[in-house]
């Protein structure tokens, strides 16, 4: 009878053991299965990336690479196995096409904001061997199934290989021919637009209305070619003088304006005004010539000096005529006692 119960027993734990053999191979059966769809898809999906003419590449929440396709690696010079874990700025170094200073990674600005960003004007890409690439991109933060951002993508492409007819149309109505800066009409765009994050951030912009010191006289007595030199000369300088955040543009003759965006007080203008006229301040060689060169500068303020683009210019003008009249090669911060006397200074004397 006890054999019996013992045998009976031992068969109840054979048939157990079974089962539950049977569940493990089931679990690992539908475990490998899953394993499996998931490397189709990874295929499919890495298949799909490097069969697009755009570089893909994605970083995680630190914004470091976590993969790039192929096109990405033929634009970047950087190998899938050379870039992965490396810090996005390494692998996509862009800098100002004219500063070269290091410009803000839209993907570190995609995953902050948590929204998708554009690449900002005038940027690089600076390769592995050092060469230089204009390219066009954009970013979006990558999000997991709780909404939760985990990384960023990045898109971009060879900004020459894509300039139609029109989009070099569109270029040259908004940058200058000479100095390459924006234009006035350009200008127009980005102050609206810094007024816009002014008012949002509650912080200051500036402009700094810039006057070449007697550019006619140059001009007439040394040639318009030498003329040119200058204002080149002139344009890159002012653009090493800011920030990759700020703007340089080119009104028409020998008048520039900085627009100087989030800033947080008015002596941060005047600190970049005195750093321009430093900057001028040494002899240049243009052409056969050794020049001293000076401006002058006038400065207003956001939201202080005026509320819209007309006014803030106008009394940047303003300003810019009371630093001629006090002796050039200085700046003069507006004031509402400047009225406009100031504008009927003698242009021969400019």
């Amino acid at each position: 009878m006890d054999k019996n119960v013992m045998l009976y027993g031992g068969h109840q734990n054979n048939n157990a053991h079974t089962t539950e053999n049977d569940a493990e191979q089931g679990a690992d059966e539908r475990l490998r299965s899953v394993e499996n769809a998931l490397q189709v898809e990874r295929d499919w999906a890495k298949a799909t990336l490097n069969s697009i003419g755009d570089a893909v590449l994605t970083t995680d929440l630190s914004a470091r690479i976590t993969y790039l396709n192929c096109v990405a690696e033929v634009l970047t010079g950087w190998t899938s196995l050379e870039a992965l874990g490396k810090p996005i700025d390494q692998v996509l170094k862009l800098v100002h096409i004219q500063t070269y200073e290091p410009v803000p990674n839209p993907a570190l600005r995609a995953i902050d904001e948590n929204r998708p960003v554009g690449l900002a004007l005038d940027c690089v890409l600076i390769r592995q061997d050092g060469s230089q690439l204009e390219i066009e991109d954009s970013a979006a933060p990558i999000h997991d199934s709780h909404g939760v951002t985990v990384g960023a993508v990045i898109v971009f492409h060879d900004a020459k290989h894509s300039l139609t007819r029109a989009e070099q149309l569109a270029y040259q109505a908004h940058y200058d021919a000479l100095t390459k800066l924006p234009n006035r009409f350009l200008f127009a765009e980005q102050f609206a637009r810094a007024i816009r994050l002014a008012k949002r951030h509650d912080h200051y912009v500036a402009l700094l209305y810039l006057d070449i010191d007697n550019f006619k006289f140059i001009n007439d007595s040394l040639g318009h070619t030498v003329g040119d030199s200058l204002l080149q000369l002139v344009a890159n300088c002012l653009s090493e003088c800011v920030r990759a955040t700020d703007s340089v543009s080119r009104q028409g003759g020998d008048e520039f304006i900085v627009l100087l965006s989030e800033i947080e007080k008015l002596n941060d203008a005047a600190r970049v005004a005195k750093k321009i006229l430093r900057a001028l301040a040494m002899p240049c060689c243009v052409g056969h010539y050794k020049l001293g060169i000076s401006v002058s500068i006038g400065i207003s303020l956001y939201p202080d000096h005026g509320a819209n683009e007309h006014s803030l210019l106008e009394n940047a003008d303003t300003a810019m005529y009371c630093a001629k009249k006090s002796g050039r090669n200085q700046y003069q911060v507006f004031s509402h006692d400047m009225g406009n006397n100031s504008r009927q200074y003698n242009y021969k004397e400019r």
